[in-house]
């Protein structure tokens, strides 16, 4: 009896999902660990700072938003917790969770740890468009719109330029996303070059090197919307992923069309990109350290893998946050601390687990 290839892939790609099935299963439980651990972490941040709000005060204050609470705590307490604190920890745990879903998924599709979402060029593209605004003496409604604009416009190009060749969908949209994040990246250089260095280049550089100072309410409804919808089809699509991952030919045997999925996969990243760089600028290293942390924790089906990241990425940002704020008299920018604590940090998982991380 012959057994045909598509046959035989499916025969092996059962036994792998079985087998990932297993695994899922027994580390399905460790997600509420994660909730919980991401909610202490939010509500930490929400006390700690150089105004420190004790814990049972900042407590009821919340919970007297909601339920008839006894008044104790002061004026001042409600202003640093509402107004100041609660929508930068909101906005850190969008953005960190957003950039950690999408480095993370982006990891599962090229089927390569490095990767991260500045890979498909989407992040200088929104970086340019900030910047645009900025240098033309523009609103911050209008650097949010011109960072989302143009990170959108970036992902047409590159997904135009995977449409070249039809062979090595991959490789093309790689090589698209460095080309258009270097062409992007020139532009921001040569923005900063014509700006004024009195008035315009210390906000360009500022902005640059990513900061949540200016939250508001407004900003984290601006960053939910895509950041929310993206987050909805990485998710929705993760065990479509697990498939991909076994390659375009088994992938289609199994009845799943690569080039949708992948495509679908690459705009959700986009959007959850460029809705994280337009509230908050460009805030490296949370894409590449925060997925192989999450790996570690949950192993590698995306099906458990990818709510992990979204919890650890947010959890991770408000983490570097609330550092940014509290370790220096003058806040420090998010992307010097996530450089300086990511890097050391990712080599020390490399050293650390060597190829159990990928691997599993």
């Amino acid at each position: 009896m012959t057994v045909s290839a598509p046959d035989l892939a499916a025969g092996t790609a059962g036994t792998a999902e079985a087998t990932a099935r297993g695994r899922a299963a027994r580390r399905l439980p460790r997600l509420p660990l994660l909730v919980a651990g991401t909610l202490l972490v939010a509500l930490a941040a929400l006390a700690l700072g150089r105004y420190t709000v004790p814990p049972n005060e900042m407590v009821r204050l919340l919970a007297g938003q909601f339920l008839p609470v006894g008044e104790t705590w002061t004026a001042q307490e409600e202003t640093v917790v509402l107004d100041v604190r609660l929508p930068r920890v909101l906005l850190s745990l969008l953005v960190g969770g957003a950039l950690a879903l999408g480095g993370a998924a982006l990891q599962g599709v090229f089927r390569n740890p490095l990767v991260s979402p500045d890979v498909i060029g989407v992040a200088s593209g929104a970086s340019f468009g900030g910047v645009l605004a900025l240098l033309l003496g523009l609103g911050s409604f209008a650097v949010v719109g011109g960072a989302f604009g143009f990170g959108l416009l970036a992902l047409a190009v590159v997904m135009l330029i995977g449409r070249l060749n039809s062979g090595s969908p991959i490789l093309m949209i790689v090589l698209g996303g460095t080309v258009t994040g270097a062409f992007f990246t020139a532009l921001v250089s040569f923005a900063k070059y014509v700006a004024d260095p009195e008035s315009e280049l210390p906000s360009i550089v500022f902005w640059l090197l990513g900061s949540l100072a200016t939250a508001t309410y407004a900003k984290v409804l601006t960053a939910a919307v895509p950041i929310l919808l993206g987050a909805a089809v990485v998710l929705a699509l993760r065990w479509r992923l697990n498939v991909l991952s076994l390659g375009d030919d088994d992938a289609t045997a199994l009845g799943v069309p690569p080039r949708l999925t992948r495509g679908l996969l690459l705009c959700a990243v986009a959007l959850m990109t460029a809705g994280s760089v337009a509230v908050a600028g460009l805030v490296g290293w949370v894409g590449l350290v925060v997925p192989h942390l999450a790996r570690l924790w949950a192993g590698s089906d995306h099906r458990v893998q990818l709510p992990a990241a979204f919890l650890l990425g947010g959890a991770y940002l408000t983490v570097i946050d609330t550092l940014s704020r509290t370790v220096t008299a003058a806040e420090m920018p998010l992307g010097i601390l996530t450089a300086v604590i990511g890097a050391p940090f990712f080599i020390a998982l490399l050293a650390r687990s060597r190829n159990r991380m990928w691997s599993q």
